[in-house]
């Protein structure tokens, strides 16, 4: 079996999953479907397919209920299957654009800082999946950015 690393970018619709081997992406897969839905289904056939060494993903700012599902589904993994969890903030997969909170206030990322600002017509900013992954970008600290007090 390949040995790979997994990363998990659900954030909102579509999400996005990516694996890699030696750092560089050899597969996409795509899901318009909830997070709670898909990824155990996207997962078990990534198990069946390959040997995972790493689990990655963006741990926000985004859809709260998105981000909650994805982390709690993949610290469960990590923990059960002995695999490593690292995660980085969603700006790093949408070149640092603002990233929609609620109505016309929109996450920013400013001297490596996540605030709210007000924007009246922000860029669409879609999120990719890299084609190669910098791994000194992700950390261990994998708790999600849910941001609650910006938008609340």
């Amino acid at each position: 079996m390949p040995k790979v690393d997994i990363l998990c970018i659900a954030l909102g619709s579509p999400i996005l999953i990516g694996i890699y081997a030696e750092n560089k992406l050899i597969e996409t897969i795509q899901s318009h479907e909830k997070s709670s839905d898909a990824l155990p289904l996207i997962y078990k056939e990534i198990f069946d397919k390959y040997s995972v060494k790493k689990l990655l993903y963006a741990n926000g700012p985004g859809s709260f209920m998105s981000i909650k599902v994805a982390y709690i589904f993949l610290k469960s993994l990590s923990i059960l299957k002995k695999i490593p969890l690292f995660a980085t903030d969603a700006f790093y997969f949408n070149k640092n654009q603002p990233i929609k909170a609620i109505g016309k206030l929109y996450f920013v990322k400013i001297n490596q800082e996540i605030k709210t600002q007000k924007i009246e017509t922000a860029p669409q900013a879609d999120f990719i999946l890299p084609d190669v992954l910098d791994y000194k970008e992700f950390s261990t600290n994998t708790a999600p950015l849910y941001m609650i007090g910006a938008v609340g």
